[in-house]
């Protein structure tokens, strides 16, 4: 019997909805009734993950309180950001969450990776960096400047601008990191497989969002055991 899959979404809506097209798409289906369910609370009033003052974790454990509420029996968070939260979330709901950053980690480390570049905001590549470390590899930050030339690309394309600019500008940033010795790539930001393909990066790159997406379907459908739920 299939799990229900609760997303906590709306970090940013396009990402979330990026999201939601690779479930469908990566699931096994003839059939309408073959796919997962899915209850989504797609939140964009979440607070600035990137703020700790701004108190987003109360925000993320009632959505996923509500979700359990809904029917939801294992939950994912459309936003590698967000998993600073992710202990709350689980325990906040009770449910099992499957982690985005662990899953693209793993993801890398598939792709026989031993040093990964990672574009992501400051605070997902302090949680990148753990998950990597822990699995024996190295992980490559970009510079201060391109760190903040990413955070600039990443507000823009909040507000839409997916133009070539932006496109170019993000593959500049993983070129960067293919320089400093990276080996395979994260799109450690839901945002950026919105901009950045594996056609224009010359290593492997891992979208997190796919990574997650594949994931759900295969320990939604129980071909994957369920993660063990926060106490």
């Amino acid at each position: 019997m299939t799990k229900v899959l609760g997303v906590l979404g709306g970090m940013g809506p396009a990402a979330t909805l990026d999201f939601l097209t690779k479930l469908q798409a990566l699931t096994p289906a003839k059939r309408d009734q073959d796919h997962i369910r899915v209850i989504v609370d797609i939140n964009p009033h979440t607070p600035d993950r990137n703020d700790p003052f701004a108190k987003p974790g109360p925000v993320l454990a009632e959505m996923a309180g509500g979700l359990h509420g809904a029917g939801a029996e294992v939950l994912a968070i459309a936003c590698n950001t967000a998993h600073v939260y992710a202990a709350l979330v689980s325990r906040a709901s009770g449910l099992p969450l499957i982690d985005m950053i662990e899953t693209a980690t793993r993801a890398a480390r598939d792709k026989g990776a031993r040093r990964v570049g990672v574009l992501g905001t400051r605070q997902a590549v302090k949680l990148y960096h753990e998950f990597i470390a822990a699995q024996g590899m190295g992980l490559i930050a970009l510079p201060q400047p391109a760190q903040d030339d990413f955070m600039a690309l990443l507000d823009k394309i909040k507000a839409g601008d997916v133009g070539a600019e932006v496109r170019q500008g993000m593959a500049d940033l993983a070129r960067i990191l293919v320089a400093e010795g990276a080996e395979a790539i994260i799109a450690g930001c839901t945002e950026v497989p919105l901009v950045l393909t594996a056609e224009t990066v010359s290593v492997p790159l891992i979208d997190s969002s796919e990574a997650l997406a594949r994931r759900c379907v295969a320990v939604c459908l129980g071909l994957e055991p369920l993660p063990a739920a926060e106490d």
